[in-house]
């Protein structure tokens, strides 16, 4: 089979919509299959290693046309399909990953060519949705015409459908975690801290990008009141964003700058060992679909503490008490909930890794996708 990928980001971005068309096409050319690939440049610049040719579109700038006349967009979307055809004419199979033109047109082109197209949502695409006047946007277009659609999430689509997207072909595929985050015991778990340089008794960790929605500076004004009652306690937050600078003056201003890291951008290898050596996994996210930076933490053993975001909910319905919830935006209540877990630690229970290993292996992702691009292949 030859699949096109057509996606807005690629590794080295660390997006969900960079990393699991990567992941598909690792698997796919592992299988024997062909691969190809049409995304946008990293900002960050760099390039990773991919399974297939890309071909790279830049991203359309928002200048005079498209603030006044509005044909910015047009010719833009002329400009990805003509990039388009040639990659969609000989591919058996488009997989578009998330919104935005290029993902749109590249759907839209598919079916005009009568090949199957899989369209993958991861959040913000339907988060945002507002159904406009008049004749159908590109994405609702797109959504409505592609084969088959996925969702990161259970909350995801019934938001969607909630919006009036409803719609046949329509399925959660919940995202890979890699094998290198395995179940680490508390003999294991304090070997890992050690190899890391952290003697401090008590260890948090968060992954996500330093973006107002990830809510990293709740977490540090709760960090006064945990310190507090637990002295010897550590924050471990790894990634970066345009929010580092402001992050590092609150910790300042909140006295707890040295019980606070900011590792920036680390690899899988090393997020998978902070994993391991945490005590307590918090997300204290705005808004989330799926978090699978709070999944890699339980399928090492690490308990989750989540604000009330969608996907913490998901989260604490699939896995129960290993993962637990507290009000977004709150952090006395966020303290409390650490300050109590911090008193009664624990490693996570095995239904938790059942559930990983049913729902979050690679060979189960890459089995349930396999099997949509089969019935597309066929329904042609």
């Amino acid at each position: 089979m030859r699949i096109l990928h057509v996606t807005p980001h690629l590794p080295p971005d660390q997006a969900a919509n960079a990393l699991l068309p990567w992941q598909l096409g690792n698997w796919a050319r592992d299988a024997g299959d062909s691969v190809e690939y049409v995304a946008h440049p990293s900002r960050a610049g760099g390039r990773a290693e991919l399974a297939g040719r890309v071909t790279w579109l830049p991203r359309r700038r928002g200048g005079f046309f498209d603030r006044t006349l509005r044909v910015g967009s047009v010719v833009g979307a002329w400009r990805i399909q003509r990039a388009l055809a040639p990659l969609i004419a000989r591919a058996d199979l488009v997989h578009a990953h998330s919104n935005g033109l290029l993902s749109e047109v590249a759907v839209l082109a598919a079916v005009r060519a009568k090949k199957p197209v899989v369209l993958t949502l991861y959040g913000t695409e339907i988060w945002h949705y507002r159904r406009k006047r008049g004749r159908p946007d590109l994405f609702t277009r797109a959504y409505h015409d592609a084969s088959y659609v996925t969702f990161y999430s259970e909350r995801l689509m019934s938001r969607a459908f909630e919006l009036g997207l409803r719609r046949r072909n329509a399925q959660v595929i919940y995202p890979s975690v890699g094998e290198g985050f395995t179940w680490h015991d508390d003999e294991q778990q304090a070997e890992e801290r050690a190899a890391l340089g952290i003697g401090n008794r008590h260890l948090l960790l968060n992954v996500k990008r330093l973006h107002p929605l990830a809510g990293q500076r709740i977490l540090i004004e709760a960090m006064m009141d945990v310190v507090h009652a637990h002295p010897d306690t550590r924050l471990v937050i790894c990634g970066e964003g345009q929010l580092r600078e402001d992050l590092q003056a609150a910790a300042r201003s909140a006295g707890v700058e040295r019980h606070v890291d900011f590792t920036g951008l680390v690899d899988n290898v090393a997020i998978a060992r902070y994993c391991a050596a945490a005590d307590l996994f918090v997300l204290p996210s705005l808004l989330e679909a799926l978090p699978t930076v709070a999944v890699e933490a339980l399928a090492c053993g690490t308990p989750v503490l989540s604000s009330d975001n969608p996907g913490g909910l998901e989260l604490s319905g699939l896995f129960g008490p290993d993962v637990s919830i507290v009000p977004g935006e709150q952090p006395i209540a966020l303290a409390k909930a650490i300050t109590h877990f911090l008193q009664n630690k624990r490693r996570t229970l095995s239904g938790t890794t059942e559930v990983i290993d049913r729902e979050f292996r690679p060979e189960a992702v890459a089995r349930q996708y396999w099997t949509i691009y089969e019935e597309v292949g066929t329904c042609r």
